[in-house]
């Protein structure tokens, strides 16, 4: 059976490359350098150079010229490296081309996210995901994982027939390939299931008109920090890139008594590879399908800006750029300057100021959570009669009962109900 090979597993030092095309674009390309810095660094590769080289003509082979090319790989080599990361894509045929040429192992940005995903995956679903991801990245790369076995196969047109005139590498890229295609159908048809699963589960969420929140942002910007202080939710936290990749959904009790389910999502980074935000739409379909949106921005980052507009562009694949959002500035305790503030202040007009981590703020927030959910529902008092059982048991089962009180032969209920409930008892209606 085919596997992924675990490159994390085989590499000890990298050596860090990044093209750019444009003069313009050099400033973007150091950034996304740095940021594949961290991505590589989360897998527990040494880093011993990072180099920022301009194409002025891209080369089908190698993306840069073959005298680059040389010069990379001798680079790579005097530094002691076993392995080459590229920022860009790269091609399977270039991948081949690069290991070919350098002798050592050659990845690019996606297959190192993919990496960091499988090892950060617990629950079924998010494994489910990643084990797609990955196949599907893998199945036009495995001429290359076979193609010593052809060297040593020896392909002669002798005795055997066609299956024996073969090399046995080319043999087993067939059986793998064709394993590998099963395989992705299995895991499709599988997280379709999952999905159907979460559909189910939402039904039932929206029978109890209970409002839903998805908190979004780019990696690492304390989403998990915040769910956890606002719903005591023993969700994994930490200061690295992409902590939580499987679904969390937990809930919580606004001031005026209505329930609020609020859902994590995996961060964002700048040039997600198509094939993860294609994996991971059944944990992203929290986003699509909730109330609102609670973007959760690091205002420490001092590519703010950045990470804002890379989070917009992913939400607008998934269809939920037009959903109602709450801008949250999270870390704001780590700013000094007043200067700073008051420019992310005039960037992010209304957002709210917090600190996740010591609780700065939050208490505003959730307020504001409130205000955005005012018209789903309404704060009444009724007066049932004692004999109305089937009223009273309609309000406990549609609404919130906050207060109850006998008068005579009446219950005085104070409750949060939906509008549509209210319209229902309005003969019963006090206030």
């Amino acid at each position: 059976m085919f596997e992924v090979r675990e490159k994390p597993e085989m590499v000890e030092k990298a050596m860090l490359v990044g093209f750019c095309f444009d003069k313009s674009e050099e400033e973007e390309t150091r950034l996304l350098l740095t940021e594949l810095e961290e991505l590589v660094d989360t897998l527990g590769i040494a880093i011993v150079g990072m180099e920022l080289v301009r194409v002025r003509d891209t080369n089908k082979r190698f993306i840069c010229g073959t005298g680059k090319a040389d010069e990379l790989v001798e680079l790579a080599r005097a530094r002691g490296c076993d392995c080459i990361v590229f920022d860009n894509e790269i091609s399977p045929m270039q991948q081949r081309n690069w290991e070919e040429l350098a002798d050592m192992t050659v990845i690019d940005r996606e297959e190192v996210i993919l990496d960091i995903f499988a090892k950060r995956a617990r629950t079924r679903e998010a494994r489910l995901q990643v084990d797609l991801a990955r196949m599907q990245y893998a199945l036009p790369r495995m001429a290359r994982m076979w193609g010593h076995l052809d060297r040593e196969g020896g392909g002669g047109t002798g005795a055997g027939g066609g299956g024996a005139a073969r090399g046995m590498g080319e043999q087993q890229i067939e059986i793998d390939r064709r394993l590998a295609r099963k395989r992705i159908s299995r895991l499709k048809a599988e997280l379709e299931e999952v999905r159907k699963q979460r559909a189910t589960q939402r039904k039932e969420r929206e029978s109890n008109n209970i409002a839903t929140a998805a908190i979004v942002g780019y990696t690492n910007a304390g989403k998990s920090t915040l769910l956890n202080k606002l719903a005591g939710a023993a969700v994994m936290e930490a200061d690295m890139l992409f902590a939580t990749l499987d679904p969390t959904t937990r809930r919580i009790e606004l001031a005026d008594g209505q329930d609020l389910l609020l859902s994590d999502t995996v961060g964002f980074v700048r040039n997600l590879p198509h094939r993860l935000v294609e994996s991971f739409k059944a944990t992203l379909e929290e986003a699509v399908l909730a109330d609102f949106l609670i973007h959760v921005l690091d205002a420490s980052s001092p590519e703010i800006i950045d990470h804002y507009q890379t989070t917009r562009r992913v939400l607008a694949e998934l269809g939920a750029d037009e959903k109602r959002v709450v801008v949250v500035l999270n870390k704001i305790d780590r700013i000094e300057d007043p200067s700073v503030l008051n420019g992310l202040r005039s960037e992010f007009p209304g957002a709210s100021e917090v600190s996740a981590l010591s609780g700065e703020g939050l208490g505003g927030l959730a307020l504001r959570f409130t205000d955005f959910l005012a018209d789903r529902v309404r704060k009444v008092v009724y007066r049932i009669p004692q004999a109305r059982g089937d009223l009273s048991g309609l309000i406990y089962r549609e609404g919130k009962v906050l207060d109850t009180e006998y008068e005579g032969n009446d219950i005085l209920l104070t409750a949060i109900v939906p509008k549509s409930l209210e319209g229902q008892l309005s003969d019963f209606l006090v206030s």
